[in-house]
Parts: C-alpha cells; structure tokens; sequence
C-alpha cells in the first residue's frame, strides 16, 4: 500500500456517515415541518367547527322565537324536544327538523338558558376553551365579540319589546 492512499472501506465508511446525518436532518425537518401543519389544520378545523356553532345555534334560536310566537307569544317551551313536535294546536308544528348536536363537544347536550316563566328561551355551547373567532359577527350576536369562553356565547331569543301604547300611531306629536 502507498503511503498517500487510503484503502477504499475507510472512504466508504466517511462517505455513508455523512449520508447518514443528511438523512436525519431531512428527516426532522420534515418533523417540524408536519408538526406547524398539524398546529394549523387544527386551527382550520377549530374554526370551521365555531362557524358550524353559529349556524346551529341560530337554528336553535330561530325554532324557539317560531315556538314562541306559535304560542301567541306567550310561552317559551319547556324543553328541546317540544321543538321537534309542537302540538298545543292544528296541525302539528315542526320548528326543527332535528335537535343538533354541538359541533365543539359532538353531544346533544347544551346549556340551557332559562326563561322566567320556566321554559327554554336560548342554549349555549358547555365545550370548554376560548373562542379563536373574535369580531365579524352578524349584528344580533355582537357582543360575541368579548367572549372568553364558548359558554358566553348564548343563542337566545328575546320578544321585541311592546310598543308603547301611549305614542300616537301616526308619529305625530300632540
């Protein structure tokens, strides 16, 4: 052997360990890399799930003001399922088709909002956590908005108030 020469096996050897480190270094990229577009597919759905809230929590509201209103505007239901099937008259009312599910905790349970007079005037979300979304409501859910947990944000339905009975009803003063 030369004394400026190398046997072949050293350089092989040399050559597969730096292989080795390039091979590892791609590979926590790609570690990095999958773990920031995990953190962002979870933001993704996380908000797709509080735009899918909004929607069913405003059909909640919505069959509540039709069971509401049904009533001559005077009761609120006493539960859920009375919006299922309202039958205090003819024909037999549906204010939903369905009672939904919340899309945050995937149970048909929801926090309820009392009425005064016993009945269920709105529901809300129980799912722990701070909502991401933070402004671009529609105007009747404004003050979402300020939320720090999904439990503030309550779909309730409120009667307009009554007209006061003492304003002439052509506007014009006296």
């Amino acid at each position: 052997m030369r004394p400026g020469n190398r046997p072949r096996g050293c350089r092989r050897r040399r050559q597969r360990g730096i292989a080795y480190l390039g091979v590892l270094m791609l590979v926590a990229a790609l570690g990095l890399g999958m773990t920031q577009a995990a953190r962002v597919w979870a933001t993704v759905q996380q908000r797709e799930r509080e735009a899918q809230l909004l929607f069913v929590g405003d059909q909640y509201r919505a069959a509540i003001a039709g069971y509401y209103n049904a009533s001559g505007g005077s009761r609120y239901p006493a539960s859920l399922d009375a919006l299922l099937e309202d039958r205090r008259g003819l024909p037999t009312l549906r204010h939903l088709r369905r009672l939904y599910a919340d899309p945050l905790t995937g149970s048909t349970q929801w926090g309820l909002v009392k009425a005064p007079d016993g009945g269920i005037m709105g529901v809300f979300s129980e799912a722990p956590g701070q909502p991401l979304k933070r402004q671009g409501f529609p105007a009747r859910y404004d003050a979402f908005g300020d939320s720090d947990a999904y439990g503030e944000w309550a779909f309730v339905y409120l009667p307009p108030a009554p007209a006061d009975a003492a304003a002439p009803a052509d506007g014009a003063a006296h």
